[in-house]
Formats: C-alpha cells, structure tokens, sequence
C-alpha cells in the first residue's frame, strides 16, 4: 500500500492511543461505584428488623439518579429517584415491609433500607442498583446476603481462653525464672566479692607480721667480742 495513501494516514498514532488509554484511565477513576460495607453478610433473627446498608459515590455528581433495591435478583423491594444532593430521595414503589432510612443530602450518599419483622422466607440476596444519567447512563450494583436464624449461636470461647490462659503462664514462669536467676546471680556475685576480701585481707596481715620480725631481727644489736 502507498505511503500516502488514506488508509495510511487514518492508522492511529502512538500518541493518540496513549491519549485514549489516559481518558478511559480518567473515566474509571470517576466512575459510580456502589458499596454494601466491608462484609457482604448479614445476619438477622426471625420476625427482628434488619437494616441492609449501601451507599454510592461519583465525583462528578448525579442528577435524577434512580437506585432499586431487589431480592434474588428479580423482584423488586423499592424504588428511589435523587434529583440532585440537595434533595433527599423521591418514593417511586416499595415493599410495605420495607423503610428508606438513608439520607443523600450528607456527606455519604446513603441509600440503606429496614426490612421489618424478617422471616425465614427472607433469607436470599438483596442487591442494591444504582443508575446515574449524568454519567451517561453509567450503573453499578453491590451485593448483600441476608441470614435468618431462629436464635443467635454465642461463640464458644473456650479454646481461645485456654490458649490465653496456657500463654499467659508461660510468661509468668519465665518471668519468675528470670526473676530467681537475678537474684542467684546476685547472691553468687557477693559471695565470691565477700572471699576476694578476706584473702586481700589475710595477704596483708601474712606481709605485716613478716615485715615486722625482719625488723626486730635487723634491730638486734651484734655479740659483743
């Protein structure tokens, strides 16, 4: 093919694939996400109430964003619309069991709902759905799975206290060993400082009493003739 033929000069440059990944790279990085918390699990006692958190964040804002709440995906629990951040949600449907305790005009854009008096029926996956049009459109879901049980199992500590416990007395006995080889080292330091006295003391009065019988030997005065 020539060198300055169309198709040639249509080839896209280094530089502008490089300028695509930048802004698909900046898209991503204000894109809406959708959180559920740190853990995807909850667990709630049969005819209690439970509260199914999620919140949302776009950086560059929303206008009539639309968030549903469903259950296994299919059936429909509520229906709210945001007009913007000053406003709180507009009711659009929703399961009478079901109550909006969030708020979007804070700092957290909370979307969070209270099922009320849960039965065992409950138990499933509830997913929280957001779409926000200022964002072309763009839609971000999280997921959360809802445990019903009849009554709350206590953990069973007694493996861990027994591990605590055993732990906790080993560093009491090498403690109290340190303990007792401080003061065995101590006793056992002036001892032999006690012995280093009395053989200083008894080298000197050995040389005393030697220096004194040399002396009263030299001061005999010598036999007379």
């Amino acid at each position: 093919m020539a060198r300055g033929s169309p198709a040639a000069r249509r080839r896209p440059t280094p530089r502008l694939l490089a300028a695509l990944l930048g802004l698909h790279v900046f898209a991503l990085a204000f894109a809406l996400e959708v959180s559920v918390g740190k853990t995807n699990t909850v667990m709630a006692l049969n005819n209690s109430n439970v509260l199914l958190p999620c919140t949302f964040t776009t950086c560059i804002g929303f206008q009539d964003l639309v968030f549903i709440w469903y259950f296994n995906s299919t059936e429909m629990i509520y229906h709210g619309k945001i007009k913007n951040k000053a406003s709180e949600p507009l009711l659009v449907g929703r399961n009478p069991r079901v109550e909006f305790v969030g708020s979007t005009t804070k700092k957290d854009n909370n979307i969070s709902i209270l099922l009320k008096n849960v039965d065992f029926s409950d138990a499933g996956k509830y997913t929280c759905h957001v779409k926000n049009p200022k964002e072309k459109d763009a839609q971000h879901n999280a997921t959360i799975f809802l445990t019903v049980v009849q009554k709350m199992v206590e953990a069973d500590n007694t493996v861990t206290l027994i591990i605590v416990g055993v732990v906790g007395g080993l560093i009491g006995l090498l403690i109290l060993f340190m303990l007792v080889k401080r003061v065995v080292l101590f006793i056992i330091k002036k001892t032999q400082d006690g012995k280093k006295e009395c053989l200083v003391s008894s080298s000197g009065n050995d040389n005393t009493e030697n220096g004194l019988a040399g002396s009263k030997a030299e001061q005999k005065a010598p036999p007379k003739a």
